[in-house]
């Protein structure tokens, strides 16, 4: 079960990507297929102690960036290193894709060469995010800008999924981003995807608002990419905000370090619980294989979590149970659609 990682994807690559790489295999035994430039990757590499059997490498010439269109990327650089680790899936020589390089390179990658599942109209990104209690998962998070009613319904199926089997949350709430909990607020979107979600066997809990998400009290909220990448960058500069401006108070005084002092593991544990290198990445659901996204700015422990949030995520079989979970949802709906055209047929006879 080997995972082939994007050498040259992020904004530290390819030395912490190389790094987390050997991390994942040394401490946790996974085996990975570093892919990227030989040259450079055998160079990092060597600064490791590594198991060659776990550890291996592939040679791709060319680099995807960050800022290069993604459809052209991919269908330009063939021997880029985010498309060869693409590659390696579909031949099955590898089971997951790794890549904290250019996001939506990853998700054209992704549809391109491994294809939606069956059912699925978009993927959606994921992220794990941190709350009072429990991790909740946010979803679309930047996968899909233009929605449709029809997409967050199929994004909550795979929330709700991801939930039961990576989180291990029975029965998760799943509920809908919206600027009101009254049914009446939102926009068209979020009203039509509302009265979708009420249909369903979920655990819908209805509209939530953006400070229910780190109340612990919702395990799915689900929102169009837009919305959704907005909320994750809101909260990941508050989070530096914030951490920042408690280094100053800290060192503003004597009284304010011996406070630190006192107080230091209940901040080491904060810190554990808002690091986004503890998370490693988001997966991009609804493919036809496991994809993680991590962080452009990722470092080494990020790039392990990444990881080995892939292998739990092969060893799930997430996408078999995504893919169930959206036939048996085409399949109810299919029913009750014909039930209604029965109805009407024999309301017309009568």
């Amino acid at each position: 079960m080997k995972i082939a990682v994007d050498a040259m994807g992020g904004d530290y690559a390819p030395s912490v990507v190389v790094e987390g790489a050997i991390l994942a295999a040394s401490e946790l035994g996974l085996s990975v297929i570093l892919v990227g430039d030989m040259e450079l990757m055998k160079k990092e590499a060597a600064k490791h102690k590594f198991d060659s059997v776990l550890v291996t490498f592939k040679h791709a010439s060319e680099v995807v960036a960050m800022d290069e269109s993604p459809a052209r990327a991919i269908r330009q650089k063939k021997d880029s290193s985010l498309r060869v680790c693409f590659d390696l899936v579909k031949k099955g020589e590898a089971a997951a894709v790794v890549s904290a390089g250019n996001s939506g390179a990853a998700l054209a990658a992704g549809v391109f060469l491994l294809k939606r599942l069956k059912g699925v109209e978009r993927p959606a990104i994921a992220v794990s995010v941190p709350t009072k209690k429990d991790p909740a998962v946010l979803l679309d998070v930047g996968g899909n800008v233009d929605c449709k009613s029809s997409h967050l319904l199929q994004f909550a199926l795979m929330g709700d999924v991801y939930a039961r089997y990576a989180l291990k949350k029975t029965n998760p709430r799943v509920g809908l981003l919206s600027n009101g909990e009254e049914e009446a607020k939102g926009n068209d979107l979020t009203k039509e995807s509302n009265l979708l979600l009420k249909k369903t066997s979920l655990n819908y809990i209805g509209h939530v608002e953006g400070g229910d998400i780190f109340d612990g009290n919702v395990d799915v909220i689900v929102a169009d990419g837009f919305v959704g990448n907005v909320v994750l960058k809101v909260s990941e500069g508050l989070v530096e905000a914030v951490t920042s401006m408690l280094k100053e108070e800290i060192v503003a005084s004597a009284s304010s370090k011996v406070g630190y002092l006192l107080a230091k593991k209940a901040f080491k544990n904060l810190k554990k619980k808002i690091d986004y290198s503890e998370y490693g990445g988001a997966p991009l659901l609804g493919l036809n294989g496991v994809c993680i996204i991590s962080h452009g700015r990722s470092n080494a422990k990020a790039i392990k979590n990444a990881i080995v949030r892939a292998h739990e995520s092969i060893e799930a079989h997430l996408s078999a149970h995504i893919s169930e979970e959206i036939n048996r949802s085409a399949v109810q709906e299919a029913g009750k659609i014909l039930v209604s055209d029965n109805a009407t047929v024999l309301s017309e006879a009568d």
